[in-house]
């Protein structure tokens, strides 16, 4: 065999695997564009719930989520915030609001997973019928959390609100893109997968779980992304998580730079390193079991955050069509990789079309080579200081005179 034989074949089926995400992120979009089937409505209000809100310095906000969460209360239901290692008037200002309050304090142990932990023992003495998780600066746009604590009871699994962030003032005027891309995220693609395979990801806010299920559910510690995390294990137990897109919940990107910064290299570290400590346990347990929600999460879990994506296809693009003027090997490679970006194109393209064009203006898509360059330093951080470890709290109102522009 020849070396330029050697190299074709080796480019090849690097391409090969490259498609794989492409193709994936094409059909959930084809499939989120399929008509929605009527959500099912509460009619006789007969659960049991209680509203969580994990906080930890929460004071600028916490009074009006609380003041909003508690619109959403019916007879017998609670919302309980845990005061999560909170250095400021958090527990004070959740009291004066009407919310129940639990405070914690434990340094060594700080994060999203620990807070929920805590409420899970202090709930056990009166357990409720479902446990809604909401963060501390979210508020419902759509629908009532009722529906979605009933959806959770009929399914006897997870359910999954519809959850977005939003773009608020921002000088740097990438705001929209990034809110585009978690569109894409958090909205096209779990409706999409939904469809395909009765199964979504938990995406962190507007989460419903029933009880038992709750209680007996692995602890996710320190996780950098306990939400997804806990979604997959509890599909590795065959209870998948469920998308209720008839209820909305909402919060705001942060606008300062260091604060999105944080947040962004939060997810993306911990979404990777998701993605390669979960496909494979998926991918055999399907082999095990063949179940299409298993192989769909595996699948779903394969597709890196979308401008990674597009760094990815446009890398390999440029470097098989290199190659191939250079005569080092065939076009075959360059002709997959032509598909394969062509795939995230199209997807985007019609994403933007049916469902961003009120977030992501024409004139504003125009600066996604920019956004493109500013998330590339985020995987270059990645590899070279590695994986973010711990948790950090995304900072929610920068201080007067905040650096905004990247």
């Amino acid at each position: 065999m020849t070396f330029a034989s050697f190299t074709s074949i080796l480019l090849i089926a690097a391409t090969l695997v490259a498609l794989v995400p492409s193709l994936v992120l094409l059909v959930e979009v084809v499939a989120a564009l399929w008509p929605t089937p009527p959500g099912s409505r509460v009619t006789a209000r007969s659960t049991r719930m209680t509203i969580v809100v994990p906080a930890h310095d929460e004071e600028a906000q916490i009074a009006d989520t609380v003041r909003g969460l508690c619109a959403e209360l019916g007879p017998g239901d609670r919302l309980l915030v845990v005061a999560d290692n909170c250095g400021d008037r958090t527990a004070a200002l959740a009291r004066e609001a009407g919310a129940e309050v639990v405070e914690r304090q434990n340094p060594s142990e700080r994060g999203k997973g620990f807070a929920i932990s805590f409420a899970v023992a202090h709930l056990a003495a009166d357990p409720p019928d479902v446990v809604v998780l909401v963060d501390a600066d979210c508020n419902v746009v759509g629908g009532r959390l009722a529906a979605l604590a009933e959806s959770a009871l009929a399914a006897g699994t997870a359910v999954q609100a519809d959850y977005l962030l939003t773009a608020g003032p921002d000088p740097s005027g990438l705001g929209p893109i990034n809110a585009f891309a978690i569109l894409v995220r958090n909205r096209v693609r779990p409706l999409g997968l939904h469809r395909l395979a009765r199964a979504c990801q938990l995406t962190g806010s507007g989460m419903a779980f029933p009880w038992p299920l709750l209680a007996s559910a692995p602890a996710m510690r320190g996780h950098l992304v306990e939400d997804m995390a806990l979604g997959l294990e509890l599909a590795l137990r065959g209870q998948p998580a469920r998308l209720c897109p008839e209820v909305r919940v909402a919060s705001l990107l942060p606008g300062s730079v260091q604060a999105g910064l944080g947040q962004r290299r939060r997810w993306e570290h911990g979404q990777l390193s998701t993605m390669a400590a979960y496909v494979p346990r998926l991918l055999g347990a399907f082999l095990r079991h063949p179940k299409r929600a298993l192989l769909g999460l595996a699948l779903d879990l394969v597709v890196p955050p979308l401008t990674l994506l597009a760094i990815l296809q446009v890398t390999v693009f440029s470097i098989t069509g290199l190659a191939a003027l250079a005569g080092l090997v065939s076009i075959v490679p360059w002709l997959i990789a032509t598909l394969a970006g062509g795939c995230v194109l199209v997807a985007t393209v019609l994403a933007w079309l049916v469902f961003g064009r009120q977030t992501l203006s024409l004139g504003t898509a125009l600066q996604i080579p920019f956004y493109v360059l500013w998330k590339a330093g985020l995987y270059a951080a990645l590899f070279v200081t590695g994986k973010q470890k711990t948790w950090e709290r995304t900072e929610r109102d920068p201080p007067a005179g905040a650096d905004r522009t990247p």
